[in-house]
């Protein structure tokens, strides 16, 4: 028999594959390559009776294998794991540098965006848990002993009945805080409008009526109820807090501590006030902080798996939207800067006076907004140039959002795909 048609016959994994021998030596030096050798019956196990080779392995992945031997291209299939995947090459001493770079990108991929999802969310959970353990301490001091319990009372709503009671009144005045906020807007809007017209008039700036807060002194007194329970939450949670640089990097963090000082300030200037009122329009302004508080309210709710996977794959491309966002810098300053000497170049001077814009400022104002597909209409342009550009800005704007918008999608897809399949696990483990 001629010997490029010799045939060989391997079992893999129950399924029988019949071959040439000439395919298997097409990659010398491989496990398959040696069972053409003539010795290679008692090296393997061999059955003489149906001449057949057996080998307890994959018998999917041994598919593409042996593919890989009839085409000399290697590929995987599209749900296989690669942990799983190197040790089958491995076992047929193939090297999964050979891999069609099509399957290579794809499992990099697929591998590196679950390494990263896994990183972040083991992260997550040791933060979580570093946070409430205590940290190990030679004395056994007082604060050392409490310091767990409290912790775990202000931070942590679900560890006991008390830390639920104190979120709950914590709750309370974070809501009574914001109603305060509101009202006291209203007092402020109508305090203001009725001085506006002497405010900058400094003969009669002794005239002016007292500050709104007295008009309305029950405002001023729940709102420093209120910064006072703030301050004490606060204190306790810092003083008994075990990681005091990460306690202070946390963003509400800040807006708690930033919000505890407009009442304190408020109340020991008030003279300044009387004789600067734009000051207090100033606290007024740094009380917008009391509405970050409401983002405690989601403490006191489970976090719906979609937000947690959202919010890790927005921080995931961070880096692609500052990218984006400096081309959309560029995008305003210059169309904004063609818009307004396209405009003054192509008018009529006898029309110069019906532009609507004075400067330049103006023209990047209107060159974001169209970009950004808005269009308020306050500035149009009058001239062929200047409408030709708009509709230049208006579509670059539009790729400009559109672009981004599959690279979030893939990447959310993977990492909430990932998330459901981590949380599918853990609760069969308790169950």
């Amino acid at each position: 028999m001629d010997g490029s048609k010799e045939k060989i016959i391997l079992n893999v994994g129950g399924i029988r594959h019949e071959m040439y021998c000439s395919t298997l030596r097409t990659f010398p030096g491989t496990k398959l390559c040696s069972l053409t050798e003539p010795h290679a019956s008692t090296l393997y196990d061999y059955n003489p009776i149906t001449k057949e080779f057996f080998f307890d392995r994959s018998a999917q992945l041994f598919g593409y294998v042996l593919s890989y031997y009839r085409t000399k291209h290697l590929h995987c299939p599209a749900d296989t794991c690669r942990s799983v995947l190197e040790e089958e090459l491995a076992f047929w001493e193939i090297s999964d540098a050979q891999l069609a770079p099509c399957c290579w990108l794809k499992l990099t991929n697929k591998d590196s965006q679950l390494e990263e999802f896994n990183v972040w969310d083991e992260n997550e959970h040791a933060d979580d848990e570093r946070l409430v353990v205590q940290v190990e301490r030679r004395d056994f001091s007082w604060r050392a002993r409490w310091q767990p319990k409290i912790w775990s009372i202000f931070e942590k709503p679900f560890s006991s009945l008390s830390a639920k009671c104190l979120a709950i009144i914590s709750l309370l005045f974070i809501i009574g805080i914001v109603i305060v906020f509101c009202e006291e807007t209203k007092a402020q809007y109508e305090y203001f409008a009725a001085n506006l017209t002497i405010f900058g008039r400094s003969d009669v700036i002794h005239s002016i009526h007292e500050p709104y807060y007295h008009q309305a002194p029950y405002l001023l007194h729940l709102e420093l109820f209120c910064v006072l329970w703030f301050t004490f939450e606060f204190s306790m949670r810092f003083f008994f807090c075990p990681d005091k640089k990460k306690f202070l990097r946390n963003p509400l963090n800040v807006a708690d501590f930033l919000s505890l000082f407009p009442v304190y300030i408020e109340l020991f200037t008030t003279e300044q006030i009387q004789k600067m009122p734009s000051l207090a329009l100033w606290l007024g302004f740094v009380r917008i902080v009391y509405l970050l508080k409401l983002l405690k309210i989601i403490k006191l709710i489970e976090t719906p798996l979609i937000l947690r996977v959202l919010s890790y794959t927005l921080r995931s491309i961070i880096q692609e939207i500052c990218f984006l966002l400096m081309i959309l810098a560029f995008e305003t300053l210059f169309f904004g800067s063609l818009f307004f000497y396209g405009e003054l170049l192509g008018v009529h001077p006898s029309y110069r006076g019906d532009l609507h814009f004075t400067d330049i400022i103006i023209c990047f104002w209107w060159a974001l907004i169209t970009l950004t597909t808005v269009g308020y209409g306050d500035i149009i342009p009058l001239t062929t140039f200047g409408q030709v550009m708009a509709a230049f800005a208006a579509i670059f704007g539009m790729l400009t959002i559109i672009i981004p918008i599959p690279i979030f999608l893939v990447k959310f897809k993977g990492y909430y795909a990932t998330a459901i399949t981590k949380q599918k696990l853990k609760m069969s483990k308790k169950q």
